[in-house]
């Protein structure tokens, strides 16, 4: 079975990660697979929004599976695109994550780097690797404080606290909330109704918006890798997995 699906529904791509067993946490494997779904999204001129979830309907993604840490560090496609395979992606097209259930660390990066947000009424939300010393590194640091504001993002990333649904939805950080098990549904939805306008002059507005908060997300992103990556390797973090997989 595929850990990462990627499915054409007209004009709309659905990008679901497929690991329903560990949360849809992202191993090595599937941030490749990530990497290549995001590049065939982008490349197809046919597809003009994207909507991201997770398989069952208790996970969007637990983050990266903590139990293969290093050997994302390790992973070719760090040095690409990030660790988890979409931080340094940019499709130029809308994007859509549609969250059931948990939505931690990396997997909230992975929401964040989407361009907005519809949560079922299950979901949660964390920065859970504070847990393990384990910083963001896939656009976490840079997307969150643009997202809901540098108190919302500093409280979230310095005290790992898990928050619900409507309390992401009253920092902004999701759009809607629907009731458990209609956020694909409610997504899609949307989805259909972006690739039905115009397209140049929606493009024109997405691009000119992301800009003007941007400017400096590129710097922003390689700085998080630089100042980020190596703690992977740092010996609190290798001792606080083992006790974490032990």
């Amino acid at each position: 079975m595929a850990k990462v699906i990627y499915q054409r529904r007209g004009a709309v791509g659905v990008l679901t990660l497929n690991r329903p067993e560990v949360h849809n946490a992202i191993d090595p494997e599937s941030a490749a697979a990530i990497r290549d779904a995001l590049r065939e999204f982008e490349s197809d001129t046919e597809t003009r929004a994207l909507v991201v979830t997770g398989a069952g309907g208790r996970s969007f993604s637990s983050g990266a599976d903590l139990r293969l840490a290093q050997h994302l560090r390790e992973n070719p496609v760090t040095e690409e695109v990030g660790a988890l395979g979409f931080a340094r992606v940019n499709p130029g097209k809308p994007t859509i994550a549609a969250v059931n259930g948990y939505c931690f660390a990396g997997g909230m990066e992975l929401a964040a780097w989407c361009d907005f947000r519809i949560s079922a009424a299950n979901a949660e939300f964390g920065v859970l690797n504070r847990r393990w010393g384990i910083p963001l590194i896939d656009g976490g640091t840079q997307r969150l404080p643009a997202i809901v504001g540098l108190g919302n993002a500093l409280y979230l990333m310095e005290t790992g606290v898990r928050i619900d649904a409507r309390r992401a939805f009253e920092m902004g950080f999701v759009q809607e909330v629907v009731p458990e098990g209609r956020a694909l549904e409610r997504a899609l939805e949307l989805a259909d109704r972006i690739v039905r306008y115009p397209n140049r002059g929606l493009l024109a507005d997405r691009r000119s918006a992301l800009a003007g908060l941007g400017e400096l997300l590129e710097p922003g992103l390689r700085r998080e890798a630089e100042l980020g990556v190596p703690v992977l390797g740092d010996p609190e973090v290798v001792a606080a997995l083992r006790i974490r997989q032990g």
